[in-house]
């Protein structure tokens, strides 16, 4: 579980992150929890946008990604999910 002085430093990191993934109107696959899962891996954070075509709500989105990829929600604000997970082998975000 992250603090809220962690949430702040990560929001802060995730600030100049482009989104490389869109959930759209098929919603939150299995290929994309894995494809998902393997991007926290290599980068630790990341940004998920959710398309206007989304049958689903923003956090049922952002609940469903986070638990799946076993991932901390960080944040959701507007349409963008923003997923933290410490990396096993590619560790380089040191949190406060």
């Amino acid at each position: 579980m992250l603090t809220g002085k962690q949430k702040r430093f990560l929001r802060s990191e995730a600030h100049h992150l482009q989104p490389i993934f869109q959930v759209g109107k098929g919603g939150v696959n299995e290929n994309m929890v894995i494809q998902i899962g393997e991007a926290l891996e290599a980068r630790e954070l990341l940004k998920v946008s959710v398309l206007q075509n989304c049958e689903y709500d923003r956090k049922e989105v952002a609940d469903e990604l986070s638990s799946a990829t076993k991932a901390e929600l960080v944040q959701v604000i507007g349409n963008t999910i923003v997923l933290y997970k410490e990396s096993k082998e590619n560790k380089t975000i040191e949190l406060p």
